[in-house]
């Protein structure tokens, strides 16, 4: 005799959602999802062969468990229809409770007809079936010598004449049990029995246990069907029983509430993980982030739920491939929403940093992990589908040389990429030329950088050319020079031209943007109207904009010392001179120039800038870059500014 289990314990992990989740990109959701899928659709493992065989306490005698000699034992375990049941009752009443168990005894049905993913419910049902007839005796059983001797391709164990009379009597089967030689020579229960055993337990179900165990303590479906009403489990509707209806319209409830918790949830934990982290994100996207999220542990929960009502073979494999195809969907969906919050965050704290190289960086990665979503969930939605993807792949590999020619500047311009980003010949919202390009950079991507004119349009660039052509970065400037020459009338005294230049000199050295090391203020040449000054400074501006306001800063300041100074400014004017020549008048020349005369003329530069600046409040505080104000009294523009790096 031997011995059989008890019951067997179903335990559910469940795991929470950590946190960190939401900073490695896609990377780890994707990663889950794919996880989950291929739980599903995993390869079976071959069996070891079993060395005992299960046999059923009869009502007087308590359960034993009794070890076959060895020889007893075919050597091919599915030969004969004895070698297939024994098989079958060995592995099915094994104590442990292993996807290596069920694998043993999936391989003893024949699953042609029916959904593969049933044949632990089916297996059930049919040890059920046949506890209920009494005990198997496998020697009663053709073995494979009487398979050799009369060539035959099925056997009929239910029903038999005579030896199931009484079953006939109680009961009226609803099917039959037959062991049929498959196209590989090896015995299996019939695919007709297989796809029949669904009527045939139910027609069986109300007769007394007459050997072995209880069939639903190895079925958690079985067990949960014995829970409901009789009244649930007679009635059908479209095939399904009234109690398997109530089970959909209640499993669909769950996963709706589990959807609007997981979306509270997540939105609550994303805040404040973006939060703690100093980072910023638009509540949209933090929204559209976790909605798909929310559907996919509903998807995955209808997955797990629906195996539990035992519904027939066209229902469930409908509601499981729709399910997987949704939970696909979802998943996908998920992972890219994911990475465009996770970039967004990252995107904001890249804005903080004083390197412009993460700005590149983070766009770039962002649209890898999305590629590479969006190929997982197209392979995975054609498993999903039943849709072969190992033989579209293969044919990727035959014309892969024409791809290869086709896609040469897709290539030339990701490799282009690679470049820029190890380079780096620019950052975004640098100012550059490239050829007859000019413009501020916006973005890099993988194909092609984006450049805003300065016209306000968006000229795009292959970055194949960019390995190739020579980049003007101005953006890279650390000072921005301003060269003018300052024209002054021919009468202005030499002492005034002094006072002048280093009054000018002192304005540099006291404006905050100006470079006091090195900048050159002299009187440089005559020109054919006026004495040319020659003002070379350079301005330490982030922008355009700010070096415009500074360069008018200083202009209206040295415009304010000429006044000061009595100075004036010339303009091309032409005097004519009508004079008759005295030959008698003597030439009087002018003063000497004193000890003092041009240190005197410096302090009077340098004092009457210091009074022009004086009271200035740039000062004591330097003023930021510029920032676009409205008017007072007005509303601020709501479109974007562009094609402020540079001159147009």
């Amino acid at each position: 005799m031997i011995e059989f289990p008890n019951a067997n314990g179903v335990s559910v992990n469940r795991s929470g959602v950590s946190p960190r989740v939401l900073r490695c990109c896609c990377v780890a959701l994707t990663t889950i999802v794919l996880t989950c899928l291929l739980s599903v659709t995993t390869a079976a493992v071959r069996a070891q062969t079993p060395t005992t065989i299960p046999s059923a306490p009869t009502a007087n005698t308590p359960p034993q468990r009794v070890v076959v000699a060895a020889e007893s034992v075919p050597s091919d375990r599915l030969a004969s229809p004895r070698a297939t049941m024994t098989a079958f009752l060995t592995a099915i009443n094994e104590d442990d409770d292993t996807a290596h168990k069920w694998q043993a005894v999936s391989r003893c049905l024949d699953l042609s007809q029916v959904n593969a993913e049933r044949s632990r419910e089916l297996a059930t049902k049919l040890l059920g079936v046949l506890n209920r007839l009494g005990e198997v005796t496998p020697r009663t059983l053709p073995d494979r010598a009487w398979v050799e001797l009369t060539a035959a391709d099925s056997y009929t164990y239910f029903p038999r004449d005579k030896v199931h009379d009484w079953v006939i009597n109680q009961a009226s089967p609803d099917g039959t049990i037959t062991l049929a030689r498959s196209d590989d020579g090896r015995w299996r229960f019939s695919a007709k029995t297989v796809a029949q055993i669904d009527n045939l337990y139910d027609s069986l179900q109300h007769l007394r246990i007459r050997h072995g165990v209880d069939e639903r303590q190895l079925s958690l479906p079985l067990w949960i069907e014995s829970l409901v009403p009789r009244s649930l489990k007679t009635g059908y509707v479209l095939t399904l029983k009234y109690w398997q209806w109530i089970g959909l319209f209640l499993i669909l409830l769950v996963g709706m509430v589990l959807d609007l918790t997981v979306r509270f949830v997540l939105r609550t934990m994303s805040n404040r993980v973006i939060a703690r982290h100093h980072a910023s994100a638009d509540q949209k996207t933090i929204i559209a982030a976790v909605r798909p999220l929310g559907l996919l542990f509903a998807a995955l929960l209808w997955l797990v739920l629906l195996r539990l009502l035992g519904l027939p073979d066209g229902a469930l494999t409908v509601l499981l491939a729709s399910a997987r195809v949704f939970a696909i969907l979802v998943g996908t969906w998920s992972a890219w929403r994911i990475t465009d919050l996770v970039g967004e965050v990252l995107g904001s704290k890249a804005a903080k940093t004083q390197t412009k190289f993460d700005d590149v960086l983070v766009p770039l990665i962002r649209k890898t992990v999305k590629i590479f979503i969006a190929v997982f969930g197209l392979i995975y939605g054609a498993g999903a589908l039943n849709i072969p993807v190992m033989p579209m792949l293969t044919s990727l590999g035959i014309g892969g040389l024409a791809f290869a020619f086709a896609a040469k500047d897709t290539v030339e311009n990701f490799f282009g990429s690679v470049a820029v980003i190890l380079d780096r010949p620019f950052e975004v919202g640098d100012w550059v030329v490239m050829g007859d390009v000019e413009g501020t950079v916006e973005e890099v991507g993988f194909r092609s950088t984006r450049v805003r004119t300065f016209y306000n349009s968006q000229m795009t660039v292959p970055n194949a050319t960019l390995v190739r052509a020579v980049v003007d970065n101005y953006g890279r400037r650390k000072y921005r020079r301003v060269k003018t020459h300052i024209g002054i009338q021919y009468d202005t005294p030499p002492d005034k031209v002094v006072a002048f230049t280093e009054g000018i000199r002192e304005l540099v050295r006291t404006h905050p943007y100006t470079r006091k090391d090195y900048f050159q203020v002299w009187m440089h040449q005559f020109g054919a109207s006026s004495l040319d000054i020659l003002v070379y400074v350079f301005h330490e501006a982030p922008d355009w904009s700010t070096e415009l306001r500074e360069r008018e800063r200083l202009f209206l300041d040295i415009i304010r010392l000429a006044d000061r100074l009595g100075v004036q400014f010339a303009f091309p004017t032409q005097t004519v001179h009508l004079y008759r020549e005295d030959p008698h008048s003597e030439h009087r020349p002018g003063e000497l120039p004193a000890r003092d005369t041009e240190s005197s003329a410096l302090s009077l530069g340098v004092q009457t800038a210091r009074e022009l600046t004086g009271n200035q409040p740039w000062v004591n505080q330097r003023p930021g870059p510029v920032a676009y104000q409205p008017a007072p009294g007005t509303e601020p523009p709501k479109h974007e500014s562009r094609g402020s790096a540079g001159e147009s």
